[in-house]
């Protein structure tokens, strides 16, 4: 790393000491973009562009008080980070999650403006959300919630502005709710203002499937790349939301096997392959735990994951995993389980799931490794495209939409691989995608001045 990047890195790390995550996510770009900087180190330092670039243009911070359905009166915190605009109006997802923190924020949002810049589309970046968790709640519970919520984000965002989406704890309830509650402050119909809407009132088609199905557009063309496809490949998938069963699902459609998903409980090892159906209906529609799979198919196995340092998902013996969960899901320990167990590909479906550590692990024992803010770009990508569609008050078919996407991954990668061999990375892909991105977010930035 070069002195300046080491330099900005270290006042980053002073300033915010209490922010893990973030820190994390800075620190892997800083490391990645070392040789474009070293070509301009004198003017990016002159005009202190590294350190605008990892200070969010502003945190949003507010109360958010509800009342339950004995008439208790409960207080959450709400974030909304808007990270970059230079690309375009700030877009990123809204989590509800009791592990939510202005450091998960930042992460999320730092992420999002490498994310989308990669997608090629006019979004800049952020994120959002609140520790409220809509676990165990009614529905009349999280609709005062998101109301409540809505009053005081509605000031900082709009079509133009800030267009906020769905992310873990936020699925089409809890944006039907938002939505009604802007809708009706702002007396406007803003389709917009918010993505990931049910299809009645402006949604996208294949946006549901979107993320998921973007995840395995990328390995397709990462492994094509690299003399290797998916058929007849052996895949774990950790987690079992909507990021998970549509990445279970293309990948089936391409011929691979699916033998392992999870929860935060525990995992399902089903070695005849997992029936995504029963997996649907256990977490879409019964909204219970994943070791339910087991009273449906007795063959399969359950391992409890409880007190463990990491998913026993990964012990599992494989070809390929999948990490589409949470952040830091894979930890060195986890690394050195797959790589034993013969791993070849790990592709990023949630955001930041692996540690710096695992990430140089797998690195050095040449594993390819799908980058999360490029490989998961397909959800944001089709927000994108619902803005698109929203802004001409018009819709495409699932199957446009769907083309659209798999042209957006075909890029994304492609430009990463471009990053990556222009600065003598070979297979880097993570490297690949930070230049990728940061070249384009730098002219962005560079053409607007000091701001």
């Amino acid at each position: 790393m070069e002195d300046y990047l080491k330099r900005v890195l270290e006042e980053t790390t002073k300033k915010n000491c209490s922010e893990p995550e973030f820190l994390q996510a800075v620190g892997e770009v800083l490391c990645s973009i070392s040789p474009v900087v070293k070509k301009h180190e004198t003017e990016y330092e002159k005009t202190a562009f590294i350190e605008r670039l990892v200070e969010p243009e502003r945190i949003i911070s507010f109360r958010v008080p509800w009342t339950d359905d004995n008439g208790q009166v409960h207080v959450n915190r709400g974030f909304r980070v808007q990270f970059n605009g230079s690309i375009g109006p700030y877009k990123g997802g809204l989590r509800f999650h009791p592990s939510v923190n202005q450091s998960i924020m930042k992460f999320l949002a730092f992420e999002q403006v490498f994310k989308n810049a990669l997608t090629g589309l006019p979004i800049g970046g952020g994120k959002g959300g609140s520790d409220f968790n809509p676990k165990g709640k009614s529905d009349a519970e999280i609709m005062r919630f998101c109301q409540s919520f809505m009053n005081e984000l509605q000031k900082y965002i709009g079509h133009d502005i800030d267009v906020p989406a769905g992310d873990i704890g936020v699925g089409a309830r809890e944006i039907g709710y938002l939505f009604g509650q802007y809708r009706k402050i702002r007396n406007t119909y803003e389709a917009g203002v918010l993505t990931g809407k049910g299809l009645e009132y402006g949604g996208s088609l294949a946006r549901t499937e979107a993320t998921g199905y973007g995840l395995i557009y990328f390995m397709r063309e990462m492994l094509k790349a690299n003399g290797k496809d998916l058929s007849g490949k052996t895949i774990v998938i950790s987690g079992s939301g909507n990021v998970a069963i549509y990445a279970c699902q293309k990948a089936q459609e391409y011929g691979a096997k699916v033998v392992a998903m999870s929860d935060s409980n525990g995992v399902v090892y089903d070695k005849d392959g997992i029936k995504l159906g029963i997996i649907k209906k256990i977490k879409e529609e019964q909204r219970l735990r994943i070791k339910e799979y087991i009273k449906e198919v007795p063959t399969a196995e359950y391992i409890d994951s409880e007190g463990k340092d990491y998913s026993p998902i990964w012990d599992i013996k494989a070809d390929i995993a999948l990490p589409c969960a949470t952040q830091n899901e894979i930890n060195l320990q986890a690394a050195k389980a797959l790589v034993a167990n013969g791993v070849f590909a790990v592709g990023e479906g949630a955001n930041m799931p692996t540690s710096m550590e695992a990430i140089n692990y797998f690195l050095n024992n040449n594993i390819l490794v799908a980058p999360a803010k490029a490989a998961n770009a397909g959800g944001v990508a089709t927000s994108a495209l619902e803005m698109s569609q929203n802004s001409m008050r018009y819709f495409w078919t699932f199957e446009e939409v769907d083309k659209k996407l798999n042209n957006i991954m075909v890029n994304i990668f492609n430009s990463c691989q471009a990053a990556a061999k222009e600065y003598g990375l070979g297979t880097n892909y993570v490297a690949g995608a930070n230049i990728a991105a940061f070249r384009k977010i730098a002219k962005a930035m560079r053409a607007q001045g000091i701001i």
